[in-house]
């Protein structure tokens, strides 16, 4: 998929292993902190990394998301949920719809992989806009709650049943 950029396209592409050092690189720049480019790192190695995109232009990485597999049951059934975290785009090209196609790309390929249902920790304003309720998660136990923890199903009612729980890996457990 390719987007109009400053003079050049946007490519969204599966991530390769090249790709490493700068989707490292460019975490640190979009957060400010070290801590995102580690959670992506110990979800690789834990082999939870479903679904890794890059946004290229230019052959420069300028944006990057992760859906990693997420543990979510409801009783004794496992729920094939994803976790959206990290995204992320270079400071100089933020808000410029690099995120958007991110997003949409990899919920497109979630849909495609058979996933059931993607979680985000995420701003309130920002995710709606591709169908993540926070209403949806509300009644889900998990570390999270509020606004930001929002959820979105990929197969109808796939969180709809009674006592679904959210289990975080510990790569997301980053003390700051």
């Amino acid at each position: 998929m390719a987007r109009p950029g400053r003079g050049h396209d946007v490519v969204i592409r599966e991530r390769e292993p090249a790709d490493d050092e700068a989707i490292c690189r460019l975490n640190h720049a979009a957060f400010g902190s070290p801590i995102e480019a580690k959670i992506v790192e110990d979800l690789r190695k834990a082999r939870l990394a479903a679904i890794e995109l890059v946004a290229v232009e230019a052959d420069v990485i300028v944006g990057h998301i992760l859906f990693s597999a997420l543990k979510v049951t409801f009783g004794e059934e496992m729920m094939p949920t994803l976790a959206l975290a990290p995204m992320a785009v270079v400071p100089g090209r933020q808000r410029q719809g690099i995120g958007s196609d991110l997003v949409r790309h990899g919920l497109a390929l979630a849909r495609q992989r058979e996933w059931w249902a993607v979680i985000v920790l995420g701003h309130p304003d920002y995710y709606p806009r591709f169908g993540f309720s926070a209403a949806l998660a509300k009644p889900l136990a998990a570390p999270y709650s509020g606004d930001a923890f929002m959820a979105l199903e990929l197969v109808p009612s796939a969180l709809s049943g009674a006592g679904g729980r959210v289990v975080y890996p510990p790569a997301f457990d980053i003390d700051t």
